[in-house]
């Protein structure tokens, strides 16, 4: 074998190991990628986006069919721009209803602001002027600091950010103003859970005495049908202040 052959026989077989490496990773790489999309979609079964961080079409304006434009999309959030005063606002409302339900999603206030998510609502204004007077709230809320006032509606227990609004307080988990707080309201046959940056900060049961009796003693003891609703509708609230939600995320239990 002259010495230019033997090159030649080597280069190949070096070609060929290469060739046998390569596959063998392209193979684990490829098996690795397909199980994480399938985790992915295991994980996300069952999951409804609200909101794509482009458009508000799963949403309308309580009331109404259109969205106000007091309601602005800003850089992958649905943002209240509180300086855009038309009289056309009003509270966003989800076009579908939901029962049981998993709820999560992101807010941001404004300094000093003041806003809410609202569920099981009954869109009925004929009969219910406003979201609240029939469905439930997770307070939003600028709650200040020991040096730095915040939204005065946090003075009062039960109306601090992440609170069961006017009915039962919660855990304080929020974060520092101009931070993104992450959500989660959980409601399965009448048992409603609160979570806040990744603490469970609330609990409760909906719908019997003791539901009913902290009603009887709330600023809503003289609406009838507050709270009494088990399907209905996700409301976030125009209060009035610049208020953020972005990755609305809804699941039917």
């Amino acid at each position: 074998m002259t010495k230019k052959s033997m090159m030649y026989k080597v280069s190949g077989v070096l070609i060929a190991f290469a060739l046998f490496i390569s596959f063998n990773s392209f193979q684990k790489s490829g098996t690795e990628d397909i199980g994480s999309v399938a985790s992915s979609k295991k994980t996300e079964d069952g999951w409804k986006s609200l909101f794509d961080g482009k458009t508000i079409t799963q949403w309308h304006n309580y009331g109404k069919q259109n969205v106000g434009p007091e309601w602005k999309v800003e850089a992958g959030a649905i943002h209240l721009d509180a300086g855009t005063k038309n009289g056309e606002g009003g509270d966003l409302v989800s076009n579908d209803e939901y029962g049981n339900f998993d709820l999560k999603m992101d807010w941001k206030i404004s300094d000093k602001g003041n806003s809410g998510i609202l569920f099981y609502v009954h869109e009925d204004p004929a009969k219910y002027a406003e979201t609240y007077f029939t469905g439930p709230e997770m307070q939003v809320l600028d709650n200040g600091t020991p040096t730095r006032l915040g939204q005065p509606d946090g003075k009062l227990y039960t109306h601090r950010a992440g609170d069961l609004y006017d009915l039962l307080a919660s855990k304080e988990v929020d974060k520092p103003l101009g931070e993104w707080n992450h959500i989660e309201i959980k409601s399965l046959n009448g048992k409603l859970d609160f979570y806040m940056n990744g603490v469970h900060t609330l609990s409760t049961t909906m719908w019997d005495n003791n539901w009913k009796k902290m009603i009887a003693i709330s600023k809503f003891k003289s609406m009838p049908d507050f709270g009494a609703f088990k399907k209905g509708k996700i409301a976030l609230q125009n209060h009035g202040d610049d208020v953020w939600f972005k990755n609305i995320m809804i699941k039917t239990l």
